[in-house]
């Protein structure tokens, strides 16, 4: 497990669901190959919409450009080993 060793680059979520996306993270890196990040987002979207009701979106690489709405509350922007982690719920703007 690499918890611990995330770092938040920004969010405006809860700390404890902010521990719970890069524990899914971790969880993640452990079971796929770090080059899989289609894989890792996919294991990161289901526990979130497991445990706090589905809508939730995660983008998982090494670089890529965004520009989303989200529900206030629900995004953290992290990064964890050499992948960056975005994890939000989505809202109608």
């Amino acid at each position: 497990m690499l918890e611990g060793k995330a770092v938040v680059e920004d969010t405006d979520m809860p700390a404890k669901m902010q521990a719970q996306a890069m524990s899914a993270a971790s969880r993640a890196l452990d079971r796929f190959d770090v080059l899989d990040c289609r894989s890792i987002a996919a294991h990161i979207k289901k526990e979130f919409d497991a445990i706090h009701g589905p809508g939730w979106q995660c983008v998982v690489g090494s670089s890529f450009g965004c520009y989303f709405t989200h529900s206030k509350g629900s995004f953290v922007y992290f990064r964890l080993e050499s992948l960056r982690f975005l994890v939000f719920k989505g809202a109608a703007a």
